[in-house]
């Protein structure tokens, strides 16, 4: 069946001399694999809708297996990821991840609208890190790993302070903290922002203004706690590290 998908182009394939094969993420479907044919041809008119981190209205033969595209217009470019390599390179991370961690065919539209926004903001702003981490951590609940941020992960105490146990997935209350000498003391800022980077959408949030060092220490607790049980090995993720040594 010719089905009309809006949909975020989060990975691209070549397949064979002139085909492309792309991912795309869908409010309709969710995330689904299709055949691009001719789409590596300069002067195809499916070139420039199958690039990667294009937000377009796709028509397309939607079967079990590999779905095919006829056409397809792009709705939004992000241009100023494409034109900015440390955006593109932020981009190509929480698009790689959703590609892990999303099921094919299962739609979610809170993932969906969060994916854009998360990107729109990347688009039109130099400083992404609180957006990414808002992201990565709904990704994680879609994953079915997300840290407890709400209460100690042991006793279910509500009481600050709290440290952060990799190994125990989340909070530790003063009284469980002993189960874990490895744990990270976290200021009540940082508790609270966890919180609220889990649950509440980016849209809502509006300014965000968050101390370096907290920024610092959201990002290695949250790499740290991927390494821990995300399960994937994400390329994006290491060109990124290797930005950050050339920083």
């Amino acid at each position: 069946m010719l089905e009309k998908i809006n949909g975020i182009i989060i990975k691209t394939k070549d397949y064979g001399e002139t085909h492309k094969i792309v991912t795309i993420f869908s409010k309709k479907l969710g995330k689904f694999t299709a055949l691009a044919r001719g789409a590596k041809k300069p002067k195809s008119r499916m070139a420039a809708v199958t690039q990667p981190f294009i937000y377009g209205e796709f028509f397309a033969y939607v079967n079990s297996g590999l779905s095919t595209i006829q056409q397809g217009e792009v709705i939004h470019s992000f241009r100023g990821i494409r034109e900015d390599i440390i955006k593109t390179a932020y981009t190509a991370y929480i698009t790689e991840l959703t590609d892990k961690l999303i099921d094919s065919k299962s739609p979610d539209i809170y993932l969906y609208d969060q994916l854009y926004q998360t990107m729109s903001w990347i688009s039109d702003n130099e400083d992404a890190d609180i957006p990414i981490i808002m992201y990565e951590l709904k990704l994680f609940k879609k994953g079915g790993f997300a840290p407890t941020v709400d209460r100690c992960t042991k006793c279910g105490s509500k009481e600050a302070p709290f440290a952060f146990s990799i190994a125990e997935g989340g909070l530790l209350c003063n009284r469980c903290r002993n189960i874990d000498n490895d744990a990270i003391g976290l200021p009540n800022a940082i508790v609270k922002l966890l919180y609220v980077f889990v649950n509440i959408e980016l849209d809502r949030v509006g300014s965000i203004s968050v101390k370096p060092e907290n920024k610092l220490l959201m990002r290695q607790i949250l790499d740290a706690y991927y390494d821990q049980y995300g399960g994937f090995y994400l390329k994006s993720r290491k060109f990124l590290n290797q930005l950050d040594l050339l920083k």
